[in-house]
């Protein structure tokens, strides 16, 4: 579907690698509004906590790791408190988990809406991707303020600096992997089912050669360049760095992450503009 002169649109069966127009989108900015409150609703309508349970869940992972990885291995965290430490990465992962996840399966979710009505199939994963991004906010909220009672309270130290302003930069290259990646399975899981399953096994392993629950000095160096093959970890080692004073940041290690995203994003925006209105007919 695309518009010509006189106010008009003209419906065909062609489809394009690049069939994004940005005023287009943007007149669709008061469904993405409807879609994200929409999702709000589902959650946490008829529930007895509602939107706390936005952060019970990254409470209770916390727990968890701080008694498991933290008490029962003992993995080093440095200079950082443990829970600082586990909480950081707890909440960056889980940004980056359901943005991937909830867009991995858009069309499998969405195939009701899509064949009936049309709008710019990319409006889904915008709306999925700002949902968790505002869940995202509440939890960082949450971390912030662990953040201050270690600092007053417990007298840790904790180092605020100027490497603060580049956590929204962070946060955009971890919610871009995940849009880019989850635009790219998306196309996948509709055309073949049995890998719905092999997506969700994948993102659970993927954590664990992510720094998560472990900082990136502490792997041994003959299975480090697993680690460091992930585009994440540049970022996740940068985010605890910027927030909390310590990690491990390299140039290069930081431009392989900005190339993997440009390169990512564009080539499934390709995939998917292209195989976006085919899979219509098949999901």
């Amino acid at each position: 579907m695309s518009a010509v002169p006189d106010n008009k649109w003209e419906i065909s069966g062609k489809t394009s690698y690049w069939s994004w127009d940005l005023k287009e989108l943007w007149g669709y900015r008061h469904l993405i509004r409807s879609l994200v409150r929409r999702d709000f609703l589902l959650n946490y309508q008829q529930t007895v906590l509602g939107p706390i349970w936005i952060l019970i869940q990254p409470i209770m992972t916390l727990v968890t790791y701080v008694l498991v990885f933290g008490k029962m291995v003992g993995i080093a965290t440095g200079s950082i408190p443990p829970v600082l430490f586990y909480f950081s990465g707890i909440v960056l992962w889980n940004f980056f988990n359901d943005s991937f996840t909830g867009t991995a399966f858009t069309f499998k979710e969405n195939a009701h809406i899509f064949s009936k009505v049309y709008f710019p199939r990319i409006i889904m994963p915008i709306s999925v991707i700002s949902t968790h991004f505002f869940r995202f906010l509440m939890q960082l909220v949450l971390l912030v303020l662990l953040m201050g009672y270690y600092a007053l309270l417990l007298d840790a130290s904790i180092v605020f600096s100027v490497w603060l302003l580049v956590i929204p930069v962070i946060i955009l290259f971890i919610g871009t992997i995940g849009l880019s990646l989850g635009l790219f399975f998306s196309v996948l899981t509709a055309k073949y089912r049995d890998l719905i399953n092999l997506v969700s096994l994948g993102v659970r392993l993927f954590m664990f050669v992510t720094p998560v629950i472990y900082p990136i000095g502490s792997v041994p160096e003959k299975v480090r360049w697993m680690v460091e093959l992930n585009p994440l970890t540049p970022l996740f080692e940068l985010f605890r760095f910027s927030l909390l004073g310590e990690g491990t940041v390299t140039v290069n290690g930081l431009l392989y992450s900005v190339c993997f995203t440009v390169i990512a994003l564009l080539l499934s925006s390709l995939l998917f503009n292209k195989q976006g209105d085919k899979l219509i007919d098949i999901v």
